[in-house]
């Protein structure tokens, strides 16, 4: 086994190590997201589900029901696309927390309330690490960019790896071998990496937007560049939404931003949807309520493909649509990680592309069952008494200038790219080389 070789498995089995459990959460939770719609029916289906009726209320009586119902400030509606389904309206209470009120859009009748988004909300924040919210939601956001860039080196290093040398042939296939012998689960390991490797690679890089310091740097390098969002169409640039302004559903190009208004006064909500129904934006939308005066309101379409992206933003004091923004207006940029998003959603391309996002989940956790019997077969006699470097059952380091190449071919690119996956890279890195010094100098026990 040449030093290459084994530096490369070194790394492929930190990397392992490192990022396998957050990898694994984030696999099952991104796979039950997959599934968004379905768990809301099947946890929420009574309050959602609602008789057809032609009759219809208004929609300030909808609002005022749930503003009554939730103890707060009605802050956006969500219009679904059936009759047979109640309107969600998101309320902001005093004391700061959110509920989800359901509304029977026909007789204004409350039909329902949870905690805002309910089950998917939890598990769409467990899948950020931002669970806790706060500081240490945002503190937990950041292991995103390190768990992808930790990603990319298990691929590439897999990668490595399982290529073929000399006369060895691919492993494409599973080869006969006893379940209960190491063979067996290398096999299954390196074929699992292998068919939906580029799959879990994909997510990896997809899911970087929404990390809490690579995303936020990229976003804000697209949209200053005009890579991003559109110029504002009126008098007066975008300006930064507030907390409780913060338009729901506009999606990763328009989200965080609202358009002022040239005039003052309030519309009411019954012209808002007359407004959206004129300018032909399909249901369902969500409609986001301002709280300032002269802030117009965001009406955003909620679509599947990112090619039928739109949001309109309507004068609260006139009812006119200031601007009809599409996905045909995104500048390049906007436009890649907006596919990227939608594709990582498992949406963009039907139930085909949910399915290989699925296929990409499940690989997850096969691959890191398969790699723990692996190490569990060739693990240390005695994890007390192992050989100086292999504590952990982890290939000795070689010494020499190919090995150290290969080691700053990971570790430079990774550091250009994903800073903080750089910088956990080198802290592992030093961590390592103190390791074996240490257990260098350690007298032999006899």
């Amino acid at each position: 086994m040449s030093g290459a070789y084994r530096a490369v498995w070194r790394w492929h089995f930190y990397a392992g190590v490192i990022v396998m459990p957050f990898l694994m959460l984030l696999a099952l939770t991104g796979g039950l997201y997959l599934f968004k719609d379905e768990i809301d029916q099947l946890a929420h289906r009574r309050m959602i589900q609602i008789a057809p009726s032609a009759a219809r209320a208004a929609p300030e009586a909808w609002i005022a029901s749930a503003a009554k119902a939730g103890g707060g400030r009605a802050a956006n509606l969500l219009l679904p696309a059936a009759p047979d389904q109640a309107v969600k309206v998101r309320v902001d209470r005093p004391d700061g927390a959110q509920k989800m009120v359901f509304v029977d859009p026909h007789t204004a009748r409350v039909t329902g309330v949870i905690d805002d988004g309910g089950v998917t909300e939890t598990i769409k924040k467990l899948h950020s690490l931002s669970l806790l919210g706060g500081t240490t939601g945002t503190t937990l956001n950041i292991l995103i960019e390190i768990v992808a860039g930790w990603t990319i080196v298990l691929c590439a290093t897999g990668l490595h790896l399982w290529w073929p040398r000399r006369r060895q042939g691919a492993v494409l296939i599973p080869r006969e071998t006893d379940a209960r012998r190491r063979p067996f689960w290398r096999d299954l390991h390196a074929l699992v990496g292998l068919y939906v490797g580029g799959v879990v690679l994909f997510l990896a890089v997809t899911g970087m937007p929404w990390s809490a310091v690579w995303g936020d740097q990229v976003m804000g390098v697209v949209k200053a560049s005009g890579w991003g969002r559109p110029p504002a169409p009126v008098a007066g640039a975008w300006q930064k939404a507030e907390h409780h302004d913060h338009p729901a559903g506009a999606g990763w190009t328009m989200e965080g931003v609202v358009l002022p208004s040239p005039s003052h006064g309030r519309l009411d909500l019954t012209g808002v949807v007359a407004a959206a129904a004129a300018h032909d934006l399909p249901r369902p939308y969500t409609v986001s309520i301002p709280a300032q005066p002269g802030t117009a309101y965001t009406v955003t379409a909620q679509v599947r493909r990112v090619q039928d992206s739109r949001t309109l933003y309507i004068d609260p004091a006139r009812g006119a649509v200031l601007a009809d923004i599409g996905f045909e207006r995104f500048g390049p940029g906007a436009k890649a990680i907006e596919w990227g998003i939608y594709t990582h959603q498992g949406t963009q391309f039907g139930q085909i592309n949910r399915l290989i996002m699925l296929a990409g989940c499940l690989g997850v956790w096969l691959l890191g069952v398969s790699g723990l019997m692996m190490w569990w077969k060739r693990r240390p006699p005695s994890l007390s008494r192992a050989r100086p470097g292999v504590s952990l059952g982890a290939p000795t380091a070689p010494p020499g200038p190919r090995v150290r190449a290969a080691v700053l071919g990971i570790v430079i690119p990774l550091c250009i790219l994903y800073p903080l996956t750089g910088l956990s890279l080198v802290t592992v890195l030093l961590l390592d080389f103190a390791a074996r010094r240490l257990m260098r100098r350690r007298p032999a026990v006899s």
